[in-house]
């Protein structure tokens, strides 16, 4: 269970030691409207943590300590934006500019920054995910909270100090050249690295980003020498053009959107997407997201509207064409959909998802055949074993093409690949009873009910095989699970619950349960011939 709480009522420094107290593992998320951190703790001490649209500054940390050079790191920034999605570390390292222990220690620093910087928001949201952990590749060093926090507690009480003299980093500042020239004076390293950067040119963010220091770092350095006179204030930058601030405000909202999205935050993740759809109204990957949003909470004819309109502003591309088709078929529009699926199967020839959700698209208009094939396709396309739903769709296609042998085949594999999927364990026992193997399917349905699955099918199915060998008093009970479980799992089940009841001769206890089946199927002619006999009957 997900422990939330706003961090007015509880501050990050508490949550923090709660967690390492009680060693507990997972993910805490905090945000507010404009922001967006994570920390993960394994067992309690944390292993990872990161702020959305934080500056990366990974690539500086490593020149400044001279373990790579200029040309390696711009090689390196060259091949990310070439391959989205990949690390910078990552890529230095496959490089060979970058030893794997120099890119742990510097990716400790970062961690430890990021806390450090998270330690300081008191408004907003937490939330803490159980078992949720990074997507980081590499191992993962274990730091005790305990020490981030004694750190975290001093750089707070200094940061408020530095802000009184440097409250934004769009500030200019310039030295004092006369008072520079005693020769008495002694700096900090810090100090002396950004003393040749402040030149009453550059603001405050240029020389921190010149100057390799973290930002706590060259801003402790700054406000000391702002303190004994060394540097003063002398106006604010004038660099950021509109378009850049503009550009600078979308990227923004955007990694917002997805911070939110990928964490399950949809109204917040709509939110950040709709403000970037405002600040720039031909932006196509926004709407698309909007519709996955969408998809997600079920309005799938916003889906269809938002996919639509995400490829009237960016053109036609597969994803969006593939997500197009899921939101039609979801809203019935059987023909455009089939269309939609076509297309983005053109588009996107060697995409497993693509071919596995047109084929389940193939079993709902009953075309077996067509299903099997893009089953097929998406099963070579796939890398490994084979997810659960595509079993279920590939071995329902054979099934529906009566070829329950092979269908049987498949069950067998899909329960060897995934032995505690109760969906795929009652398939194959339906398959196992239809090809006359009747003791081995009620001992892989009881099998799986002392699991305990809340799946109502299975308790249904284990009924019907009871009912129709005539041990009609355990099919009862399994019958009345599955209706508690669903009391809308079908009319054949409230139908067989009346002749169960009417073999009682308990007439009332009949009436109802085939009333029930007309409710649900008012076309069930058997049902409604048993109420017209049941007053002459009883």
């Amino acid at each position: 269970m997900a422990i939330k709480g706003s961090l007015k009522e509880a501050s990050l420094p508490d949550v923090v030691q709660l967690l390492f107290f009680g060693r507990r593992t997972g993910c805490l998320t905090l945000s507010d409207r404009q922001r967006f951190g994570s920390v993960f703790f394994e067992d309690g001490w944390i292993t990872y943590a990161t702020i959305v649209n934080r500056r990366d500054r990974i690539g500086d940390i490593l020149l400044r300590s001279s373990v790579i050079t200029r040309e390696q790191l711009d090689q390196a920034l060259g091949l990310q934006r070439m391959a989205r999605g990949r690390r910078l570390g990552e890529i230095l390292v496959s490089l060979g500019a970058l030893a794997p222990e120099e890119l742990k220690r510097v990716v400790r620093l970062q961690i430890e920054e990021a806390v450090y910087s998270l330690f300081a928001w008191t408004v907003g949201t937490f939330t803490f995910e159980a078992g949720v952990r990074p997507e980081w590749e590499g191992d993962l060093e274990r730091i005790n909270p305990e020490n981030l926090l004694l750190e975290g507690a001093r750089r707070i009480d200094e940061w408020s100090l530095i802000e009184k003299k440097i409250p934004s980093f769009d500030l200019v500042f310039a030295l004092d050249k006369t008072a520079l020239a005693n020769e008495s004076l002694s700096f900090t390293e810090a100090q002396r690295r950004i003393l040749s950067l402040i030149d009453g040119a550059r603001d405050t963010r240029e020389v921190i980003d010149a100057s390799g220091l973290s930002d706590f770092e060259a801003a402790q350095a700054l406000f000391g020498l702002i303190t004994a006179g060394l540097a003063q204030r002398i106006g604010t930058s004038a660099r950021t053009t509109p378009s850049r601030l503009l550009e600078a405000q979308i990227e923004e909202h955007r990694n917002l959107g997805i911070a939110f999205l990928r964490t399950d935050m949809l109204d917040e993740a709509a939110r950040e997407f709709r403000r970037v759809m405002e600040l720039r109204p031909s932006e196509g990957a926004a709407p698309f997201l909007l519709g996955v949003i969408a998809g997600r909470q079920g309005r799938w004819p916003e889906a269809v509207d938002c996919f639509r309109q995400s490829l009237d502003r960016a053109g036609p591309r597969g994803h969006v064409i593939h997500n197009l088709a899921v939101a039609l078929e979801e809203v019935g529009r059987l023909d455009q959909a089939e269309a939609m699926f076509t297309e983005a199967a053109g588009r996107l020839p060697d995409h497993p998802q693509v071919f596995l959700n047109w084929g389940l698209f193939g079993l709902r208009r009953e075309e077996a055949p067509a299903a099997w094939a893009r089953f097929e396709r998406a099963r070579d396309l796939m890398a490994g074993t084979p997810s659960p739903l595509w079993f279920f769709g590939a071995i329902l296609a054979l099934a529906q093409q009566e070829q329950l042998e092979r269908a049987l085949d498949l069950a067998r594999e899909s329960v060897a690949a995934h032995p505690a999927h109760p969906v795929l364990r009652n398939n194959l026992a339906v398959l196992a009873e239809a090809t006359g193997d009747t003791a081995t399917a009620e001992t892989i349905l009881r099998d799986t009910l002392r699991d305990d699955p809340p799946v109502p099918q299975i308790h249904k199915n284990l009924g019907d095989l009871l009912y129709r060998s005539g041990r009609y008093e355990d099919a009862s009970q399994f019958y009345e699970r599955a209706a508690g479980l669903d009391p809308t799992l079908g009319d054949d089940l409230f139908f067989k619950l009346g002749n169960l009841a009417f073999r009682r001769r308990d007439a009332a206890e009949a009436r109802s349960c085939w009333e029930r089946a007309v409710r649900l199927n008012p076309g069930h002619q058997l049902a409604r011939a048993n109420l017209d006999l049941l007053p002459a009957s009883g």
